[in-house]
């Protein structure tokens, strides 16, 4: 029988990391973000729909999605952003739904989502992991690996769900406050718990 597991994790929590290791260890990974770059790729209704709700201004002069510019618009209005999740997510849904369907039947299937609880999909995991660390260690390293001016990576922050309600949601915490290493070795454990009766 699948094991359906929900990861998930606000930006710069190191889930991409986890969700690499899954893989390596044999987990069928549905990555969600990947998913949404799917959506919306050159010639998708995705793409159609975006460019005729938010104009020209959002779509690059090789005809694919200018990310940066759309970010800017939805990241500032909340409206404008419920506006491409409503585009967005059921395009996203259907593509996850055929991932889902050609894994076997015995697979660890992990739904890698960053909004995974916002969108509800937490009960209908198996299992729920959420990697965790605290904000102000989040900005730190949005700001030092990825470049990200500081305000930015408050702004996306404070655009996710809030950490607690994403650890309520939780089954299984991965505390990513040490080093890559710490990380990679509580994601070898979970993986132990996680298939020890399959």
């Amino acid at each position: 029988m699948t094991l359906h597991v929900g990861l998930t994790g606000g930006i710069g929590s190191g889930k991409s990391t986890v969700s690499a290791r899954l893989a390596e260890l044999g987990a069928v990974v549905v990555d969600y973000d990947l998913l949404a770059r799917e959506a919306v790729e050159p010639g998708t209704p995705g793409l159609a729909a975006i460019r005729e709700r938010f104009g020209d201004t959002v779509v690059a002069a090789d005809g694919s999605l200018d990310r940066p510019a759309l970010g800017a618009v939805v990241f500032a209005d909340e409206a404008a952003r419920r506006d491409l999740e409503a585009i967005t997510h059921p395009a996203i849904r259907d593509l996850a739904a055929a991932r889902v369907a050609a894994a076997p039947d015995d697979a660890v299937v992990v739904h890698d989502h960053p909004l995974l609880v916002e969108m509800g999909m937490a009960a209908a995991c198996d299992v729920v992991v959420v990697v965790d660390l605290p904000p102000e260690l989040q900005v730190r390293r949005l700001v030092e690996q990825r470049g990200m001016a500081e305000d930015d990576a408050r702004a996306r922050l404070a655009a996710q769900t809030s950490r607690e309600r994403r650890l309520e949601a939780a089954d299984e915490v991965l505390d990513n406050q040490g080093s890559r290493e710490d990380l990679l070795a509580a994601v070898d454990a979970l993986w132990a718990r996680l298939t020890s009766d399959r």
